[in-house]
């Protein structure tokens, strides 16, 4: 007698090319004891397959390093310094800085540089999780705890042996950092709906893009949890703070999208330089990459980046807004004319960095 045949994978490609892996059920249909059939039943998991692939090779390998780094600014090169001596411990590191400094690209250069950097690195965002799952996802679950729970390993139990970054720590539930604290001090994790400790030996690294005063001030941000984090404390300067930075940075981005979008356009013009050394980045290095991006999507055969290349505030202003504020009054001008313009250069940047959708951009300036 035939037995069905359950979970058996199968890897093939379809009419269309496309790499298809399925898990496959077979039944064999009886009459009178013999076969007179079968009924396969294939379920597509292919999206899964390549889901677990990616999490695979992003928790095994960070991607950049200390060489990646560009800027040879003195703010920037110190906390670079800083760094690198962090990366020869196992400490808790607290990496501070304004939306879009680098702060990945520290905390991954961190890993690379550690004794850990052959072991996994996991990423996750605080802010990006629904409050109902954060739990189980850092601390993992066991099957029957809730309704559909599986026994799954959280990320304390995936990074085992590795890096563990927290992104925008501050947005942790304050009920579940008393849980967060105890598994960094004792290196040990219970899932949900088990008594068992489980050891790991993970080192946490944290962000924050706001100063963690304030969030403990404001309650968002335990004290106990933020003298734990911060063992060693590295401040990420702006974008205004590393002026100098701001040519070779956009250099590089050029570089980077000429080859991606196989465009000719090599070189920056002296006015688009100024415009660039001029602006006050809110958006820091990524607005930065974003405003170069955009202009490599609009050129026509040029090799020469131009002003009119650039988005409109950068393009049609010569002053940014904060130099708006400073400088005085024209003869002929009043103050609710330089209000209105000042309002007007805040709403188009807004919505430039936003990419005019008008939501966020509204968001922004709330």
């Amino acid at each position: 007698m035939v037995n069905q045949q359950k979970n058996q994978k199968q890897t093939y490609f379809n009419s269309r090319g496309l790499e298809i892996t399925t898990m496959n059920h077979v039944y064999p249909i009886y009459h009178n004891e013999h076969i007179i059939g079968a009924v396969e039943l294939a379920n597509d998991i292919t999206r899964m397959e390549k889901m677990l692939r990616d999490k695979r090779t992003n928790e095994h390998a960070s991607h950049y390093q200390f060489a990646d780094m560009i800027g040879s600014s003195q703010s920037f090169q110190a906390v670079i310094e800083q760094a690198k001596r962090a990366s020869r411990t196992s400490s808790t590191v607290l990496l501070i800085g304004e939306t879009g400094t680098g702060k990945e690209l520290f905390a991954q250069s961190i890993h690379s540089a550690s004794r850990r950097s052959h072991e996994p690195f996991v990423t996750q965002n605080c802010a990006a999780l629904p409050e109902s799952l954060i739990e189980g996802i850092l601390f993992g679950t066991s099957k029957g705890a809730f309704t559909g729970a599986l026994d799954r390993p959280g990320l304390f139990e995936q990074a085992d042996g590795g890096t563990l970054l927290l992104d925008e720590i501050n947005s942790l539930p304050v009920h579940l950092q008393p849980k967060l604290l105890r598994v960094i001090q004792e290196q040990k994790v219970t899932r949900i709906g088990e008594s068992k400790e489980r050891t790991i030996d993970v080192r946490l690294l944290a962000t924050m893009n706001e100063d963690p005063i304030d969030a403990v001030s404001d309650g968002r941000l335990r004290k106990d949890l933020f003298y734990r984090l911060s063992v060693v404390s590295l401040f990420i300067p702006s974008l205004k703070e590393r002026k100098d930075d701001i040519i070779p940075l956009s250099t590089f981005f050029l570089k980077k999208y000429r080859e991606r979008f196989n465009v000719s356009m090599h070189t920056l013009s002296r006015e688009v330089m100024e415009s660039l050394r001029d602006y006050h980045w809110p958006g820091n290095v990524r607005e930065l990459e974003h405003v170069i991006e955009g202009a490599l999507n609009v050129v026509n055969g040029e090799e020469t980046m131009t002003l009119h290349h650039l988005p409109h505030h950068l393009s049609h202003h010569t002053q940014p807004v904060h130099a708006l504020h400073h400088s005085p009054l024209q003869e002929t001008e009043t103050l609710p004319e330089r209000l209105l313009k000042v309002e007007q250069q805040l709403i188009a940047e807004a919505m430039d960095i936003e990419q005019h959708n008008i939501s966020r951009a509204a968001k922004r300036l709330a």
